[in-house]
């Protein structure tokens, strides 16, 4: 019975070292492009930080407007309060009042938030 011996090529030499090596190449490339990657990390870092401030912004405002409406509650109603708002918002002027037009600057409407 003859056997046949073979030298070991180049390529099976080197099939463990290159399919290690793609292995580590694909988890590399996913550790820093994936979905939760360290570029997807530093981009949901920037979207939380715009979030926070747009929660304080939006938290101000509810506190602004909830304290206007606590002034207009009947058991705090203020005589001065109503007749502020419904000059405002009406545009009217007691008829023994003097009335100075004045032109409207930019960025200016008179309306209070």
């Amino acid at each position: 019975m003859a056997t046949r011996q073979r030298r070991r090529s180049f390529l099976r030499k080197a099939m463990m070292p290159i399919l290690a090596s793609a292995f580590l190449t694909y988890f590399a490339y996913h550790a820093f492009h994936g979905e939760y990657g360290v570029f997807a990390q530093a981009r949901r870092d920037v979207k939380l930080q715009e979030l926070h401030a747009e929660f304080e912004r939006l938290k101000k405002k509810s506190e602004t407007l909830h304290n206007r409406v606590t002034l207009l509650r009947s058991e705090s109603l203020d005589p001065d309060m109503i007749d502020e708002l419904a000059r405002a918002n009406l545009n009217l002027v007691n008829e023994s009042e003097i009335t100075i037009l004045r032109p409207e600057r930019e960025g200016r409407t008179g309306k209070t938030d």
